[in-house]
């Protein structure tokens, strides 16, 4: 049997990410053989597939830079009504505020300098921040 080619569209939110920052999110190691500094972009498919991360409603992955930007063009803000592109936006922020804090509370030994019941508030800052954003996701899948 010969391969064929083919050619499609998909709906995803990305957003930049190195493959550590990736593989730190998704609470992996990365690997000997791959470089952690690698640019890319963190993906959400908008349009199926089964999630295979609990914080998140479509399935997520990473993709290297190049091959992302080859793929894919962002589109235009204008075309979408400006309450839908505020939940973009919002969603976007908040992944940022969820992988810095994430990284705080699992990297940084200053946490486990604070007192218990200051960790227990991040804790529960960081689940609220992730529910926040599974709901994100429910709104633009209904776009």
């Amino acid at each position: 049997m010969t391969p064929r080619l083919y050619e499609g569209t998909k709906r995803l939110l990305a957003m930049p990410m190195t493959r550590g920052a990736y593989n730190q999110y998704r609470g992996w190691e990365t690997p000997e053989d791959e470089n952690p500094k690698d640019e890319g972009y963190f993906v959400e498919y908008q349009d199926g597939g089964k999630p295979n991360c609990p914080r998140h409603v479509g399935y997520i992955s990473w993709s290297p830079k190049d091959v992302f930007e080859r793929s894919y063009k962002a589109l235009p803000v204008s075309t979408l009504p400006p309450h839908q592109q505020r939940v973009l936006d919002e969603k976007q922020e908040l992944d940022i505020r969820i992988t810095k804090l994430d990284e705080f509370i699992q990297l940084n030994p200053m946490f486990g300098k604070l007192p218990d019941a200051e960790r227990a508030r991040m804790k529960r800052q960081l689940d609220v921040q992730r529910e926040l954003s599974i709901i994100l996701s429910e709104r633009i899948v209904n776009f």
